[in-house]
């Protein structure tokens, strides 16, 4: 079970206990953190649950699909650590990352 770091916009970092098979936005709600609001449960479809990506750990991750950078694209936050958490799986590789979770645009 990766264990993963993830900072909220007002700086607070949460320690979150992830399982394998969940998306990172999953992870991160399972943990109860309220600041990711995620709104659409993990459809891609609202940008939401947009994070910045720790850059030593963004390889792991499948390339970015066409709605998901149309959507950070739409948010007007999007840097190039930009991902919406819930196109994001839980690997083991992640023990140690970070997530910034983007202020509300």
């Amino acid at each position: 079970m990766p264990q993963f770091i993830v900072q909220t916009p007002d700086g607070k970092e949460h320690r979150v206990d992830a399982i394998a098979g969940l998306s990172v936005m999953e992870a991160i709600k399972e943990h109860g953190v309220e600041e990711l609001l995620a709104i659409c449960g993990g459809c891609c479809s609202c940008a939401t649950c947009h994070v910045f990506v720790d850059p030593s750990f963004a390889a792991l991750f499948p390339p970015m699909g066409d709605e998901e950078a149309q959507l950070l694209n739409d948010s007007g936050l999007q840097t190039p650590a930009s991902r919406l958490s819930c196109q994001l799986p839980v690997l083991a590789g992640l023990e140690g990352a970070r997530f910034r979770i983007a202020p509300a645009g």
